[in-house]
């Protein structure tokens, strides 16, 4: 599995538009996750490689993402140790828990993390006014939270960082998001390890997919750089808010 060159085609092409629409601010399980499905993976299979080949979206966006992180790397070396903690306990409870577990509660995370998106500008202006130091323990802490959930599902967990990070961390969108990108790759190689050593993964779709997501990654920032910060947060909240209606119908919460 992918069975023809055909699906190998389907794959690299999904890997690299769900890198380029996540590392440019966007949801990349709103396209790799569903592709995945599409060639014949039972969800908790495509979860885990999807986990694994968007490996490859990180590497790529944090090299086209170098401008924006250039004299940040002490702060994002900050972020990464709690959110490979906690990319490892998500991925350790994915191992040894039903996947179902979180179905419930997973579309509401998404949906409150869109609208902190859409808000996040009155949130900062707020935050401004009165005066309100950074919190650096509380951005930690929240990035050990989502990346228990990013290692467990995955799904929407780049629209709760970036909504963490620029609520917490930087009110700038395109350095946010180079965050984001970093953090989460952080994550997503302790995860994908864990995958990889409990034999878990499904190689044959894992590769296209991660070719895809590479350089769909490297263009992402260069796109973000590119388009007003407003239309940014709006497609990725839109987005969010449609992953969550997708995952409660998919889920059967509705």
């Amino acid at each position: 599995m992918p069975a023809s060159v055909a699906e190998v085609l389907f794959l690299v092409g999904a890997g690299a538009l769900a890198s380029l629409i996540g590392s440019a601010g966007g949801i990349t399980s709103l396209i790799s996750y569903p592709a995945l499905l599409a060639v014949g993976l039972a969800p908790l299979q495509a979860n885990i490689a999807n986990a694994v080949a968007l490996v490859g979206s990180g590497v790529g966006s944090t090299l086209g993402a170098r401008p924006e992180l250039r004299g940040h790397w002490r702060t994002l070396l900050r972020l990464a140790v709690p959110s490979v903690a906690g990319g490892t306990v998500g991925a350790a409870l994915l191992l040894l828990t039903s996947a179902d577990l979180f179905a419930w509660i997973v579309p509401f995370l998404i949906a409150l993390a869109s609208s902190l998106l859409l808000v996040q500008p009155k949130i900062s202006t707020w935050r401004q006014r009165r005066h309100r130091s950074e919190n650096p323990a509380l951005a930690l802490a929240g990035m050990f939270v989502v990346s228990i959930y990013g290692g467990y599902f995955g799904a929407g967990a780049g629209v709760l960082t970036l909504a963490l990070l620029l609520v917490l961390v930087d009110q700038d969108l395109p350095r946010a998001n180079a965050f984001k990108n970093v953090v989460l790759a952080s994550a997503d190689v302790i995860t994908a390890v864990v995958f990889v050593l409990a034999g878990q993964v499904v190689w044959g779709v894992v590769i296209p997919v991660a070719v895809g997501a590479m350089v769909g990654g490297a263009l992402g920032p260069a796109v973000v750089r590119r388009v007003p910060t407003r239309i940014l947060r709006i497609a990725a909240a839109l987005a969010g808010f449609g992953l969550s209606i997708w995952l409660l119908v998919s889920f059967k919460i509705l």
